[in-house]
């Protein structure tokens, strides 16, 4: 056995007891399960309806090909 494969074992050992760390961290927990529930609410709101909402995608409204839509940034972008 080689150095090479003794360090993949090794760093495997550390995954495996990371991931089993935290998995059984949330199997046995209650009100995380819960509250780890409102988290991935709030980011799908923050992520999905707010950025479709608040930020429209204005280079595909206003231009009809990607080499416009490069040329207006590579031009906003080199502005003096």
């Amino acid at each position: 056995m080689g150095i090479m494969s003794a360090m993949n074992t090794h760093s495997k050992n550390i995954l495996v007891k990371i991931f089993y760390f935290y998995y059984d961290g949330f199997r046995n927990m209650k009100m995380g399960k819960q509250l780890w529930l409102i988290i991935i609410i709030k980011l799908f709101v923050m992520f999905a309806i707010i950025k479709v909402l608040f930020f429209p995608n204005q280079l595909k409204e206003n231009f009809q090909t990607d080499a416009q839509r490069a040329s207006s940034v590579i031009q906003h972008l080199t502005k003096e």
